[in-house]
């Protein structure tokens, strides 16, 4: 520290790693104030800096180097953290009025944090931190006032979020604690806060936005741990404790929000309609009884009626957002009959219509708040039959009004949007296209006859432009064909979404005849799509939009019409076959199929045609019954017996390569369907003359690593991995091994020799490895007296091996700076590696066979695997989740299987992978978490029959080396072990069963240190928890002996559920 002792030079290494602009210059100053942040001894440097700058950076870097250290150690003593706490209430008291407010947000953050990891300490002084913040709110100036609201602002955040370092259990007890002694009263104090500001006509609006905030705070906490998914807007029911129903229920409280709003401008504003959002969703059963209740409905339907009919402050899209949030809130926590028993419903309901009338025809500037107004309709139409009394709902006036404004809005956008007066189209939003259909079909099946005649008028116009544009000559000036094209992408998207929605709706035989008259045009439309003048609007993006509707419209009629769960005897097959001969599910089939055929040929260009075409083909095949009868179709037999680039252009299209791989998933589930060998080899035939054209290019290195072959490579293992996923049993896989081996295993090889070190090449090829070798539904089952599983690995190994030495090589550039090291290197890696855990798992290879005959590739596959696990640092393994699940599975499989191959590994290796599988369990991925454990399991129970074998038996192979390794690095069970106990004691594990499973190896390996790790554990509780402590330790063992036989395993698992559970209460 000699180069920074004067607090000059601080300030400025302080002011270069908050404002320079130069990574050179940011890492020398991080690294020169790098200790501040990790070593405890300097908490007295922090507050000296704090008491001594002037610089709002050095302040800055002060506290958040003390949040930090407090953070990280949770073994701080109580009275350095009761000191902090002291020091940043007196420093915020002193000096808050002149800090810049980056330097007040920071301090109060550590304020939160220190009250936080010290809530639960014996001493009482932390719970008692509201009596201290309202010293701030009693003071003269606003800066105080605004620096207490902030803090109970924050204070609330803190407390209803996961620190990070804290488990869930732990984050939970603090959070319930806060909730039972504190939360009201500062719950009290914001709405208290925000009455006295709003009688104020001088009030700042800094504070009333806080104090606002601060009710929301409070009414968005987590009450019961629920932890509600924060990525959506939509929230589920508030659980507030029956303390809060005095306060909630007192009119008072809701119409001092509404009297907000009126008065406010946003954030303000729509802040305050958050909280009445909130209000809306208070849980049923807070009410004392059904009066309250619908009292507090009342006070809901008057006030947003008054918000109505003055339509004060809904010009701001922020209010109208949240207002439209509330509306459908209403609907959501309250039945039908009781809004329609509210006094005022109709002028509600009436009020409710015009405005969402008025946002449809608004569409540019309402599009993200409609999806709340239909959700209202939707949830109002699907409550009408349960309606009781004689109550009118009013919704027969309204709701065909709602569905053809709806109708016509969505059908003028296309209008606007040609003419350049809109800034965005709709359709270009497909999440929020999808939201707004979701709710349609309730609407439209309301009065559906009306909607169909509607529908119809439109539909029959559109479709007979369509109709005549076909004539067009090639040139013409398709911009009025657009157009069209854009009303009719709307109106077959409402169709499918009508005709899907005939599975929630009503059962009546009518409204299958009305789905026929729908769907009869859309099959009509279908038709001429692909004829005269329409063949040159591919390109175009209005016409990929319609296509895009008609799959969809397809696979919405699919759900509801064709396959196995469908109504073959609909009525709506009745007017297909009347109108267009259409007479059942089979023709429409062939109809759909031609369709994606034709969409395959023609939107090579599309990836999104493609990509839904594929889908869709891909759905039709899943289905026994719907796959089996694409079989009768003549256009899916010819799709088998043609299925090549020439016949399919999407396929050299380098962007589609992706969809190669479902393409011909979907092909081969159809072509295994039938016991064909002879349809089979025809099917291969194309693939194995490419193999064989790139095999004898393979010949020319120069030919060889062109951009055209690297292509073809690519194209064909994603065929191939296609096909491989396909074949699901024995018989299936037997053809595409026979296929495939030995004639073009030497291809696979030559590949990854020359495009080791190209992901593009080696990922697909990897992939199709993978595939290949996994033993899915025992599908590789060979006959015993076969080598195919031999030689099957002896591949794989060849492959692995090529590819690893490779990433190994000593000359071997590291990825360049700025590259995508995943990409580049961990991708390939983790898939080299799930290749050699599937091939070594799988049960169809006796690998005892390898040593028997000096063959070296389990060795030389099992030693590459390890030297490219060692290559990647512990931190990147677990940063990346699907390297690090390939990794542990690898290690897990080792560790069942083939200790040897680990026993021989050098001390630093196995020391390394031990370490490794300890920062696994603690990962929050479970999965991963529990090879780990499975993998400690099997060394520690190694280690032990090692240690006391069985008499007349020989020791396994590998029992020396490993225990030379353990008694060489003693530490390493003992760690893993003390590991195991902070978890199961101090987190919330959901794989309880899988971590007690090495807990109880690990104890019988580790006898002589136990003693001292539960000693160790002890000290950690509270004086008053010690006693409870030791007890539960002594029954944990209750009954276990020194086996690891089934029976005993399970009795430790039982007394571990009970040690956990009693340890925590």
């Amino acid at each position: 520290m000699a180069s920074m002792q004067s607090l000059t030079e601080l300030e400025a290494l302080c002011n270069v790693l908050y404002n320079s602009h130069n990574p050179h210059e940011r890492a020398h100053a991080e690294g020169a104030l790098r200790p501040f942040s990790t070593n405890t001894d300097y908490i007295p440097q922090c507050k000296a800096i704090l008491d001594s700058t002037t610089s709002p950076y050095a302040q800055l870097f002060a506290t958040s180097s003390l949040t930090k250290l407090l953070t990280d150690n949770s073994s701080l003593s109580p009275q350095l953290r009761l000191d902090m706490r002291n020091y940043v209430i007196n420093y915020l008291a002193t000096k808050g009025t002149v800090l810049e407010t980056f330097v007040t947000t920071s301090l109060i953050q550590l304020l939160s944090r220190i009250t936080k990891t010290g809530w639960l300490d014996t001493d009482d002084t932390h719970r008692e931190v509201v009596a201290d913040i309202m010293n701030f709110l009693t003071q003269p100036n606003s800066t105080h006032y605004h620096i207490g609201l902030k803090i109970f602002n924050n204070l609330v955040t803190e407390m209803n979020q996961q620190t990070p370092g804290t488990s869930l259990i732990s984050q939970r007890k603090i959070a319930v604690s806060f909730r039972h002694n504190v939360l009201l009263q500062i719950f009290q104090v914001s709405l208290q806060a925000l009455q006295s500001l709003q009688s104020d006509p001088n009030t700042e609006a800094r504070l009333k936005e806080q104090a606002t905030a601060l009710v929301l705070c409070c009414l968005s906490y987590d009450f019961v741990g629920t932890s509600l998914d924060e990525s959506t807007e939509d929230i589920g029911t508030i659980q507030v404790p029956s303390s809060w129903r005095q306060l909630i229920e007192e009119p008072a409280t809701m119409q001092l929000l509404f009297d907000v709003y009126k008065s406010s401008a946003p954030p303000v504003s729509n802040g305050a309609l958050e909280c009445l959002v909130r209000l809306a969703s208070v849980r049923r059963s807070l009410f004392a009884s059904e009066v309250e209740r619908n009292a507090y409905l009342q006070r809901l339907i008057v006030g947003t009626s008054d918000m109505l009919r003055l339509n004060q402050g809904l010009g701001e899209h922020a209010n109208y957002h949240e207002f439209c949030r509330l509306l459908s809130r209403l609907k959501t926590n309250y039945q039908l009959s009781e809004l329609v028993a509210v006094e005022g419903y109709q002028q509600w309901i009436q009020a409710v219509a015009e405005f969402t009338l008025t946002s449809l025809q608004s569409w540019q500037w309402a599009s993200s708040s409609v999806y709340y107004l239909l959700c209202l309709w939707s949830r109002l139409i699907s409550s009408v039959p349960y309606l009781k009394g004689e109550a009118p709902s009013m919704l027969d006036n309204y709701v065909p009004r709602i569905t053809e404004t709806f109708i016509t809005s969505r059908l003028d956008s296309v209008t606007a949007v040609a003419n350049s007066t809109a800034s965005e189209d709709p359709l270009d939003n497909e999440e929020q296209l999808q939201d707004q259909l979701e709710s349609l079909p309730h609407l439209c099946r309301f009065r559906y006859e009306t909607t169909v005649t509607f529908l119809t008028a439109l539909l029959d116009p559109a479709i007979a432009e369509f109709n005549h544009c076909t004539n067009m000559q090639p040139g013409a000036d398709p911009t009025a064909l657009s157009i069209v094209e854009g009303r009719l992408t709307w109106l077959v998207y409402i169709v499918g979404a009508v005709v899907r929605g005939r599975l929630s709706c009503s059962s009546a035989e009518p409204q299958e005849t009305l789905d026929g008259d729908l769907a009869f045009r859309v099959f009509q439309l279908i038709q001429v799509m692909d004829t005269g003048f329409h063949t040159y609007r591919y390109g175009a993006e209005s016409r990929q939009r319609l296509d895009l509707a008609v799959l969809n419209f397809f696979g919405n009629f699919r759900k509801v019409y064709v396959g196995e769960q469908a109504m073959h005897s609909s009525k709506v097959y009745v007017q297909l076959s009347e109108r267009m001969g259409l007479h059942d599910h089979l023709m429409v089939m062939n109809l759909t199929v031609t369709k994606i055929t034709m969409n395959l040929k023609c939107f090579a260009q599309c990836e999104k045609v493609v990509e839904a075409s594929l889908n869709l083909l891909q759905d039709l095949a899943v289905g026994f019954m719907s796959g089996k009868l694409l079989l009768r179709l003549d256009s899916v037999n010819a799709t088998l017996a043609n299925h090549t680039p020439e016949h399919f252009p999407f396929l050299n299209d380098y962007a589609n390569t992706r969809n190669r791989t479902i393409f011909y998933a979907t092909l081969g589930r159809l072509l295994f369907m039938e016991d064909s060998t002879e349809k089979f080899a025809a099917f291969m035939a194309p693939l194995g003359e490419l193999c064989q054209q790139l095999a004898t290019t393979a010949s020319n290195p120069a030919a060889f690593r062109t951009n055209q072959v690297k292509h073809m490579l690519i194209g064909l293992f994603r065929d191939l991995r296609g096909i491989a996923s396909a074949a699901n049993s024995r018989r299936t896989y037997g053809l595409v091994f026979d296929w495939l081996y030995p004639r073009h295993t030497p291809l696979l090889l030559h590949t990854m020799e020359v495009f080791a070190e190209d992901p593009e090449v080696t990922t697909p090829l990897l992939k199709f490895v993978a595939e290949f070798v996994l033993n899915k539904t025992q599908r590789l089952t060979f006959e015993p007296s076969s080598v195919n599983g031999i030689l099957l690995f002896r591949e794989v190994s060849k492959l692995v091996v090529a590819y690893g030495r490779k990433m190994l090589q000593a000359g071997r550039p590291p990825p360049a700076k700025g590259s995508d090291v995943y990409a580049d290197r961990y991708k390939g890696i983790w898939i080299s590696l799930t290749v050699l855990m599937r091939a070594l798992s799988g049960n169809y290879v006796n690998f005892g066979v390898f040593e028997l005959y000096g063959d070296t590739a389990l060795q030389d596959a099992l030693g590459v695997a390890v030297q490219l696990s060692l290559s990647m640092p512990l931190e990147e393994i677990m940063t990346y989740r699907k390297v690090a699940k390939a990794y542990f599975a690898l290690i897990e499989v080792l560790c069942h299987n083939h200790m040897g191959m680990l026993a021989s590994c050098e001390p630093g290796t196995f020391g390394y992978i031990v370490r490794s599988l300890e920062a696994g369990l603690r990962s929050l991925d479970v999965s991963i978490s529990s090879q780990a454990a499975a993998a400690i399991d099997n060394l520690a129970a190694f280690y032990f029959r090692a240690l006391n074998p069985t008499v007349g038996e020989n020791p396994a192979a590998g029992s020396e080396k490993i225990a030379q390794h353990v008694s060489g690095q003693p530490g390493l069970f003992p760690d893993m072990l003390k590991t195991l106990f902070d978890i199961v004691l101090f987190e919330d594990c959901t794989n309880q069963w899988s971590l007690s499973r090495p807990m109880l190896s690990l104890i019988l390996v580790n006898e002589q240190i136990c003693g001292e790790l539960k000693s160790q554990i002890t000290q950690t509780m509270p004086p008053a928890k010690r006693p409870k402590m030791e007890g539960a330790f002594e029954k944990l063992m209750a009954d276990v002996t020194r086996s690891l036989e089934a029976r005993n395993r399970d009795r430790f698992t039982q007394n571990l559920t009970v040690f956990r559970h009693d340890a925590k209460s």
